[in-house]
């Protein structure tokens, strides 16, 4: 006798805006998986280096950064070795910049999947998270052999307690990627200005940031200008990480409580929104 159990899933037209079908996603996990390794696999397939992109990227951003920044402008890195400031800074910004960028356009890079077979849309923009945690792990590689040159050198750098706030911090890096980009994916199938905006404007944000000057710099030199960059989630998020491996940065746990609030509720905002759109984005995108 066939059992009818097994055969429970219902697709409806009308759900609850706050009905995330978070079974549905868990139920979806080898999607999941699979969609990770087609990211990694199609994006490298047709490369001469390949992986090696991975490390290439930051090291040559950092050797840019340290001779305009460090060297020519001059720019204060809090007695940090000025390749080590740059790299933790690139590192992190890098994880958080992929998460948002390539989640901001997940309607408009899968309209033809999204049109054919039906899964849980969340899947994908999940799958960028995790398939970029793959290169932000490559990446931590080369800074982590970069410390330990730079160790062998006796240059002045420290490992404090904070380095056990790690898994957090690259948990709120990807979290808040992965809601400001669900925001902006669900806002482009209606405006698509906001694709043009997303490159050049996570450019901008990072000068925003701390990644190429300390926290410390800019409430001294601009205090009038430093709560923009004070009050951005991925300033505390980026001093926590210099801090915890570097022994260097403005650390505070208020800073990074504030940078979990900010995450968390762009997080939710972002999943409403990308809930809502995804049941008739077909039409618009």
């Amino acid at each position: 006798m066939e059992n009818k159990e097994a055969y429970n899933w219902t697709i409806e037209a009308k759900a609850s805006l706050f009905d995330l079908k978070l079974n549905e996603v868990w139920a979806y996990r080898d999607l999941l998986l699979l969609l990770v390794r087609r990211d990694f696999v199609s994006f490298y397939k047709q490369t001469i280096l390949g992986p090696l992109w991975f490390f290439i990227q930051p090291l040559f951003t950092t050797i840019i950064f340290t001779f305009i920044f460090g060297n020519l402008a001059g720019i204060s890195t809090d007695g940090l070795p000025k390749p080590l400031f740059y790299m933790a800074g690139i590192t992190a910004w890098n994880y958080f910049a992929d998460c948002l960028t390539k989640t901001s356009t997940v309607f408009r890079d899968n309209a033809g999947i999204f049109g054919k077979v039906y899964f849980p849309r969340l899947i994908m923009p999940l799958s960028i998270v995790v398939s970029n945690l793959v290169r932000f792990g490559v990446q931590m590689l080369l800074f982590l052999l970069m410390m330990g040159y730079y160790y062998l050198s006796d240059a002045r750098f420290q490992i404090t307690w904070a380095v056990g706030l790690f898994p957090i911090i690259v948990i709120l890096m990807a979290l808040l990627g992965l809601g400001a980009g669900m925001f902006i994916s669900a806002m482009t199938t209606k405006y698509r200005d906001l694709a043009f905006l997303v490159g050049f404007g996570v450019q901008l944000l990072m000068y925003a940031t701390t990644v190429i000057y300390p926290l410390s710099t800019a409430l001294d030199k601009y205090p009038e200008y430093a709560w923009i960059i004070e009050y951005n989630p991925m300033t505390p998020i980026i001093e926590t990480f210099r801090y915890g491996f570097l022994g260097e940065g403005s650390f505070s746990w208020g800073s990074l409580g504030y940078a979990t609030g900010v995450t968390i509720a762009l997080l939710l905002f972002g999943i409403l929104i990308f809930n809502k759109v995804e049941r008739n984005f077909v039409d618009t995108v």
